[in-house]
């Protein structure tokens, strides 16, 4: 009982303070200010008005605030009035990025004085004083990773001086996923908004963890030359966004366009997120803010995977084995053989050997076994240690085509000419301007094209929902497994040789070997089921092969692909090509393809065609 009196005593005695009378007109501009539309990231709804991204009710103090700018603000103002006995409850606690804002904007000198300890705590310990743009370059194994990913870094005043990044804490924007979805499940989901998005502040170490050794993914930093007071402002704002849920989409409301979101409001006036009305891939959001000129510095650092392939590149295949087996047990670095071989090329052979252990364990759970091994490894290396690594820095990401491509090409299929017209929404081949790519990846997302024969005759040649595939080179060190995934609509061999409009979904895997340089060779066995309405049944199995070989010549890129398909009910088709790719500027391209088609149901088929490629966002 006495303390319900002393808590009435105390609002009693704390100090009223009444919300001062705004003229709506004035409320009204400010509403429309962008500043103020960039704290409650609306943006201008399909059918007029405006509608926020945040899909969480919380975040708002009008009933309509979401889809009312102005009436957020009125609330807002009114909120910031209320009694200090709220604590860190109290709006100007919650909002601090509006607080100061509308402080501003409305001179109100007469604000309640609420102490914000949480939030005060929560702020020094982070300390921002200025921040970095990160990407995780792509990793085609896992589904949310294909086209890369972006977050910040918000660090300290010192650390260029102290070398400090390992403190700083990393401002991450995912999806919040609940249990143990498959890859499938976890793709259409992030396809059709399935999952909440959530904002995160968690130590960098954490995430440079995550990337670089988990994912084995190489790291791109960009220094922002943001100021102080600007990575203060976003950092408020993070803080306002704690735990507030978004839909969180693939292509477009993903973790790089909330990031562009932020940055708009680090340095109001500048624009980004307008340049993304459909989709927001990674790379292309790094594009940007590079060319709104926020970007001072760009740093690289190699994933574990890199510089483990870099230590081993001088090795030879024999070498490479010695590696493997210190790998597996370093007493053997005592074998007769292995003490007669020069001291450097035992410093190397070691160094791999340690490099390779700590590759294995990444992600593992410690054992004590493996910690035995790198222990003796890296002491044999103190004893004889390596040349330092040098790695050479590949090309930036930014710097690579566009993301969307229309093409546009003409050719004649046996004694018929054409005209084809393309549109890919995203956003690379094996054939592609090559630059700021690996060789052998290829993600293409949602490619239509529409085929113009003589006579003005009109038909749907293709439509790929999906087509992914991964040759990653084999190694004496590491033997990853090349895959391949597609889906969709496509023009195969018919009877009487006519082109029959089927849907299939494929898949296949096998392996890939670096045959020189630029040269890589492949072979897949694959999978197809096929929906053909030349079949009796309703869907026809498929057993195949898919090999080949992709070159990286002075022109551009070189394929030469031979596929099969053995069906269950006897048809069999096979395919027959060639791609050659001249790079005649970054977002151009331009392609020849040759290519023969075999099946049962008809004779042979050559097709000769010449496409432009205009790699345009």
């Amino acid at each position: 009982m006495k303390r319900i009196f002393s808590a009435l005593a105390l609002c009693a005695c704390a100090p009223v303070h009444a919300a001062p009378t705004v003229p709506p007109t004035q409320l009204a501009a400010l509403a429309e200010q962008p500043y103020w539309i960039s704290l409650g990231h609306y943006e201008t709804a399909k059918l007029g008005g405006w509608r926020s991204y945040v899909d969480d009710p919380r975040f708002f103090f009008a009933d309509n605030g979401a889809h009312d700018p102005s009436a957020e603000l009125a609330a807002t103002v009114a909120a910031l009035y209320q009694p200090v006995t709220l604590g860190d409850q109290h709006p100007q606690c919650r909002y601090p990025a509006r607080t100061r804002w509308l402080r501003e904007q409305l001179q109100l000198t007469d604000l309640p004085q609420p102490q914000c300890a949480e939030f005060s705590a929560w702020f020094k310990d982070i300390a921002p004083h200025s921040s970095v743009l990160v990407f995780p370059a792509a990793y085609l194994n896992s589904p949310s990773s294909m086209f890369g990913h972006t977050l910040l870094r918000i660090d300290q005043a010192d650390v260029d001086e102290n070398n400090t990044a390992l403190l700083s804490y990393a401002l991450n924007f995912g999806a919040f996923i609940e249990g143990m979805d498959n890859s499938i499940l976890y793709a259409w989901k992030g396809l059709m908004g399935g999952y909440p998005g959530l904002f995160a502040l968690v130590p960098y170490r954490e995430k440079l963890a995550e990337y670089r050794s988990l994912e084995n993914r190489d790291l791109w930093e960009y220094r922002l030359n943001l100021t102080a007071e600007e990575t203060a402002r976003m950092v408020e704002h993070a803080w306002e966004l704690r735990q507030i849920r978004f839909d969180y989409f693939f292509f477009d409301e993903n973790c790089s366009y909330r990031l562009l979101e932020l940055l708009e409001i680090a340095r109001p006036g500048i624009e980004l997120t307008a340049q993304f009305p459909l989709t927001a891939i990674p790379t292309d959001t790094v594009r940007a803010v590079k060319e709104a000129g926020l970007v001072e510095r760009i740093d690289f650092r190699p994933s574990r995977e890199r510089e483990l392939l870099a230590r081993a590149e001088p090795l030879d295949s024999a070498e490479q084995r010695w590696a493997l087996r210190l790998a597996d047990d370093p007493a053997v670095a005592r074998d007769r053989e292995f003490t007669a071989l020069p001291r450097a090329r035992q410093a190397l052979i070691q160094d791999a050997a340690f490099r390779l252990t700590r590759y294995r364990a990444a992600g593992e759970a410690r054992d004590k076994a493996a910690a035995e091994r790198s222990y003796s490894l890296l002491r044999a290396i103190n004893q004889n240690p390596p040349p330092a690594l040098q790695i050479e820095r590949p090309e930036p990401p930014e710097d690579g085509h566009r993301s969307r491509t229309w093409q546009l090409g003409a050719g004649s299929r046996d004694d018929r000419a054409f005209a084809e017209y393309g549109l890919r929404m995203a956003y690379h081949d094996l054939n592609d301007n090559a630059y700021g790519f690996p060789l052998g990846a290829q993600i293409e997302i949602l490619q239509l094209k529409l085929r113009q024969y003589e006579n003005n005759h009109w038909q749907l040649q293709r439509l790929d929902l999906a087509t992914i595939r991964s040759l990653t080179p084999r190694n004496e060190l590491l033997k990853p497994w090349s895959w391949q995934v597609g889906g969709g609509l496509e023009r195969v061999l018919g009877e009487q040789g006519d082109e029959t409009l089927v849907s299939h979904l494929s898949g296949g895997a096998g392996g890939s070997w670096q045959l020189d340089d630029e040269l890589l060779g492949f072979a897949l066995g694959t999978l197809r089921i096929e929906h053909n309405e030349d079949f009796a049944a309703f869907v026809a199995p498929a057993m195949g092969f898919n090999s080949g070989l992709l070159w990286r010549n002075p022109l551009g890129n070189l394929s030469l692909e031979a596929a099969g398909d053995y069906f269950h009910n006897g048809e069999i088709r096979r395919t027959l090509s060639l791609n050659q790719q001249w790079e005649l500027a970054p977002s151009l391209g331009l392609r020849l393809t040759a290519q023969r088609q075999f099946s049962q149901m008809a004779s042979p088929e050559n097709e000769l065609s010449l496409e432009l490629k205009w790699y345009h966002y």
